[in-house]
């Protein structure tokens, strides 16, 4: 029997994003600091005589297209594409990255599914083309294929890896609702002042010392999204989230991209468990998981 190609690969939280410009292309200059941590999805690709196919497993599945809306079939036809396959291929994603989280779900399953598809169909790609290629499907496919974490240009997809010290202990806080990242730019654009926002953003050196050094008490006071009041300003009940974590003891909070996830850095697995019960008997998040990071990047479940 056929048990196909097993990829797992990470999410994502953002510890800076840093907004700039709108560009000619409508999108806008980003500086971000990556960090994959360890939150999941599986990506199993085998045999189809139908094509290319998909099914998505998970309490989120109802939520997730299995045509051309998905970036997993997409990337498995970029593939077909560009080096001539013919034969079909099975994918099937088994889902717990939160959809619409603001934690690169969506591009995770690309990334995995270009991993998994190349060695399905024997294609010998080194990585970093298999990250050109996950480019040209949407800005954050790149980093899940890379991981640890990496100061991201451009739209994001531009990737420079960082150095990093220590284990992070983070808490995060899944809504109820979901945030769409253009909404989210939108309000960011109706509520900035031009003049205020830099024509090229960056990431601050503090942060990136503070990481290197593994200094967590710096990193949680550098944390920075600059979308934040836009994501806030859409769901007032980040507000709620936010101030309960720092009220409990957080070394620094953060929404990670568009929203609505929340991230908030603890200083060890002890104090990410504790504020984990405090925020769960709050009532005020979906769901609550603990997670380290940095962990590296999309890789093979062997049998």
């Amino acid at each position: 029997m056929d048990s196909g190609i097993r990829v797992r690969v990470p999410a994502k939280i953002n510890l800076a994003l840093m907004v700039g410009r709108q560009r000619s292309d409508q999108y806008h200059e980003l500086a971000t600091l990556f960090q994959a941590v360890s939150l999941y999805d599986d990506i199993t690709a085998s045999s189809s005589s139908d094509g290319i196919t998909c099914e998505v497993l998970g309490a989120e599945a109802h939520k997730i297209g299995v045509g051309d809306d998905n970036l997993a079939v997409r990337a498995a036809k970029l593939l077909q594409e560009i080096y001539g396959i013919t034969e079909g291929v099975h994918l099937v994603i088994d889902k717990r990255i939160p959809v619409a989280g603001g934690m690169a779900g969506g591009s995770a399953d690309a990334a995995g599914a270009l991993l998994a598809c190349a060695r399905f169909w024997e294609l010998r790609i080194p990585v970093n083309e298999l990250m050109e290629l996950g480019a040209q499907l949407g800005a954050d496919v790149p980093f899940p294929l890379m991981g640890g974490c990496a100061v991201g240009l451009g739209r994001g997809e531009s990737l420079t890896p960082a150095l990093c010290r220590g284990v992070f202990h983070w808490v995060l806080a899944f809504s109820t609702s979901h945030l769409s990242t253009p909404e989210v730019f939108r309000r960011f654009d109706e509520i900035t002042a031009p003049h205020s926002i830099p024509a090229i953003p960056q990431v601050s050196q503090e942060l990136m010392m503070a990481l290197i050094s593994g200094d967590l008490d710096r990193v949680g006071e550098l944390l920075l999204n600059d979308l934040s009041q836009a994501s806030c300003s859409l769901l007032p009940e980040l507000h709620t989230t936010l101030r309960a974590g720092r009220e409990a003891g957080c070394l620094g909070a953060i929404i990670s991209g568009s929203g609505p996830t929340i991230a908030f850095l603890t200083k060890s697995e002890s104090a990410a468990a504790d504020l984990g019960v405090t925020l769960s008997s709050l009532g005020i998040a979906r769901d609550i998981r603990l997670v380290t990071g940095p962990v590296g990047g999309a890789h093979f479940l062997e049998d």
